[in-house]
């Protein structure tokens, strides 16, 4: 394990760079309930101070890197790395005029990655054990089976994460109602009767169509039912978690940007499980907010995408059941960063031996996808 080195009373941030990434998807168009995709782009931060850089990174539009590098990194230079909660709130002061959610968000998410990547990397110690960690290893979920995939590619496509010791299992549905339940009865005869099935609509369906359809999908034994109507309907969301089998949980929050969005769904009952992203929800700083909301709620964390990035606060966070092992951004983190451990038994842990996050970006196999 990494131990820390000399404390540092100070660390003035001397540059702040950043890049956006497009990176191709694997073969073809992807898509599920509400949304169609041939790429994917990263936006990628890196925060300078005292012969040390800390790395982060968002899933957003190549218009987050313009907000950085033209409005938030000048107001982070000549500024204190080591004051992560003082630049977190600066940021946030910073895009007033822009409003605090959507691409300002994201972008703040990103450089407060990088700030406890820096923190860390200064001290010589792992993200993980700054945050005061909860846990050695988090369980995770296998997360793709898009509704552009036919139903032998979707069930092959599950297996592979089943086979891999991943217990649990997520698949899209809601681009074709009618087929749904058979997909998803499908995956279940794919998968066996051991693994767990969740299922995505991405907000596709009406409040009575979610509720007849989990009727029919609580058939395969499915116990996680995400986003089964439009995430600000929080009412629907309500009314779906009220009415649906006692066996099957509804869940949102992977578009919550502020800690009032989640506090929002709370207040609504909007979510047996809440999620939350941490390349949107402002970083391991915003994560960390969500889940003391969690913790006063008793309500479980679930984290949504970028698995790698989210390591280190997941294992921190009190109230996380399991993170999102997101097909994409495992193949796009494993192609452009260093340092990406292999799930072991369906979890994952920190690299103890690893300062800061535990990754290193692999610049020249990026520059090929360079926006």
């Amino acid at each position: 394990m990494v131990t820390a080195g000399t404390v540092r009373a100070e660390a003035p941030i001397e540059s702040v760079q950043v890049r956006a990434y497009e990176i191709p998807t694997e073969d073809a168009e992807e898509s599920d309930g509400t949304l169609r995709w041939t790429s994917t782009t990263m936006v990628y931060v890196e925060v300078h101070a005292a012969g040390h850089y800390g790395l982060g990174y968002t899933y957003a539009d190549a218009s987050a890197a313009r907000l950085i590098d033209g409005l938030l990194a000048p107001e982070l230079v000549g500024k204190d790395a080591m004051q992560t909660a003082s630049r977190y709130a600066c940021l946030i002061a910073k895009v007033r005029n822009n409003g605090p959610g959507g691409i300002a968000a994201m972008a703040i998410s990103a450089i407060d990655i990088a700030l406890w990547d820096l923190k860390g990397k200064l001290l010589q110690t792992p993200v993980s054990v700054l945050l005061g960690a909860a846990r050695t290893e988090t369980p995770i979920y296998g997360s793709g089976g898009f509704t552009s995939f036919s139903e032998r590619e979707l069930t092959e496509h599950l297996s592979r994460w089943v086979d891999d010791g991943i217990p649990r299992v997520k698949m899209k549905i809601g681009r074709d109602p009618d087929c749904d339940p058979q997909r998803v009865a499908a995956a279940r005869k794919a998968i066996g009767r051991d693994a767990e099935l969740f299922v995505d609509a991405n907000g596709a369906y009406s409040r009575k169509q979610a509720l007849y359809l989990a009727d029919r999908f609580a058939e395969s034994g499915v116990t996680w039912y995400e986003e089964p109507v439009y995430h600000n309907d929080l009412e629907g969301n309500r009314f779906v978690r009220d009415r649906a089998p006692d066996v099957m949980e509804v869940s949102n929050g992977e578009y919550g940007f502020t800690p009032y969005d989640f506090a929002r769904m709370l207040q609504a009952g909007a979510a047996d499980v809440l999620q939350a992203d941490v390349t949107r929800c402002g970083g391991y700083s915003g994560f960390l907010a969500v889940d003391g909301l969690c913790q006063a709620s008793m309500i479980p964390l679930s984290s949504h995408c970028a698995p790698y990035a989210t390591l280190p606060v997941a294992a921190a966070a009190k109230m996380i059941r399991h993170m999102e092992y997101f097909y994409d951004h495992v193949r796009i983190e494993r192609m452009l960063f260093d340092g990406t451990p292999d799930p072991q038994h369906g979890t994952l842990s920190p690299d103890l031996d690893r300062p800061g996050i535990g990754l290193e970006f692999k610049r020249a196999d990026a520059d090929r996808f360079a926006a």
